[in-house]
């Protein structure tokens, strides 16, 4: 399961093992500027959509990058047991690269309103 810290100004997602092999990295960096919206999801394995370069494990997990050849491009690291944080990024203060994240998150209250917080 992904890791979630806010630290100075930066939303920093750290991706375990597995998740590495399907995202393609260890780690994400997000600036808390590039957040438009913070919403806490109950059902996060609804929000992904489109094509995808990753894991699905149907009704359990979804690990990978949705939205590859059109609609949102989304970062997405959500299983079923946890709620999850969709963030909608405004792509190129974010580095060009999402969308949107959706990840699984123990804490998900509390992470949502951390960045509202600090994003407004």
């Amino acid at each position: 399961m992904a890791t979630v810290t806010i630290k100075d100004s930066s939303i920093i997602m750290e991706f375990g093992p597995w998740e590495r092999f399907f995202v393609g990295r260890a780690r994400h960096t997000i600036p808390l500027a590039a957040v438009r919206q913070a919403i806490a999801a109950d059902q996060p394995l609804r929000v992904p959509r489109g094509a995808r370069r990753g894991l699905t494990v149907s009704g359990h997990t979804k690990i990978g990058v949705w939205g590859l050849y059109g609609g949102p491009r989304q970062l997405v690291s959500v299983n079923r047991h946890l709620p999850g944080v969709h963030l909608l990024l405004d792509r190129a203060s974010s580095g060009g690269e999402f969308d949107e994240v959706v990840i699984s998150a123990p804490d998900t209250d509390r992470l949502v309103e951390a960045i509202r917080a600090v994003a407004s």
